[in-house]
């Protein structure tokens, strides 16, 4: 259910319809999608149904 759920943001957030130049460029496309989004603003359970970003905030306060 996890992969499913990850796949399916994964193709709302970035549209598969989209033509790619090469493999490559469709592999940072989406390297760079799980990095600089999905990791980031995802709600996480173990911290509180808080996303990472939100957690290191309060951390650091």
């Amino acid at each position: 259910m996890l992969a499913e759920s990850f796949f399916a943001t994964l193709k709302r957030e970035l549209p598969g319809d989209r033509p790619w130049p090469s493999r490559a460029a469709a592999r940072t496309a989406i390297f760079e999608w799980i990095e600089a989004w999905y990791n980031i603003r995802r709600l996480h359970s173990s911290p509180g149904s808080r996303s990472s970003a939100e957690y290191e905030t309060a951390l650091a306060a």
